[in-house]
């Protein structure tokens, strides 16, 4: 049950918190003569290494045949948990707009409630090519508006695009498959 991709996604879980406190508590004691650019980086490096753990889990899962029932639901929740810390912690920097937050994240809890309910009918509605797109470009995004990199804003909005797409080409899947 925990094997390696289930292990690395059990540490993209563990890091998605580390990676928030690091960007809303720059104010406490144990930070103090820190530069807050040094918590950045902090927060970018755990950002990479958890960006890593997601490419690596799905790919040893797929190549070596151990996809579980646990990764199945360990997966998606770390990513969802590692981009929310992300985002969030983002928009309370104030390096990322409110209103891109609000759509990447309604967007991921309506699509997150409509693959339990295609689970429920059994209907698979596994990540699509769409969804891996979208994953990566939230991925550069919230990479790019860490480091407060150029361009970090028009990544956002284009992650912002992709991720509506990718949630409407879920909806369009699932009523296609959905038995009412």
């Amino acid at each position: 049950m925990l094997n390696i991709p289930n292990l690395l996604a059990l540490i993209r879980l563990l890091i998605a918190p580390l990676m928030f406190f690091l960007l809303v508590n720059r104010d406490l004691p144990i930070f103090a003569g820190i530069h807050y650019s040094w918590l950045d980086y902090a927060a970018a490096f755990l950002f990479v290494l958890a960006s890593a753990t997601d490419f690596f889990d799905g790919y040893i899962a797929r190549t070596f045949d151990q996809i579980t029932v646990l990764g199945a639901i360990l997966d998606p929740l770390a990513d969802k948990m590692l981009t929310l810390a992300g985002f969030l912690g983002l928009m309370m920097l104030g390096r990322a707009d409110a209103w891109a937050i609000y759509l990447i994240l309604t967007r991921e809890l309506f699509i997150t409630g409509l693959r339990v309910s295609a689970m429920n009918q059994g209907i698979d509605v596994s990540a699509s090519w769409m969804g891996k797109v979208k994953t990566v470009a939230q991925m550069f995004a919230i990479g790019f508006l860490l480091m407060e990199w150029p361009g970090g804003t028009l990544l956002l909005w284009i992650a912002v695009a992709l991720t509506l797409y990718s949630g409407y080409e879920y909806v369009r899947d699932f009523f296609r498959k959905a038995k009412f």
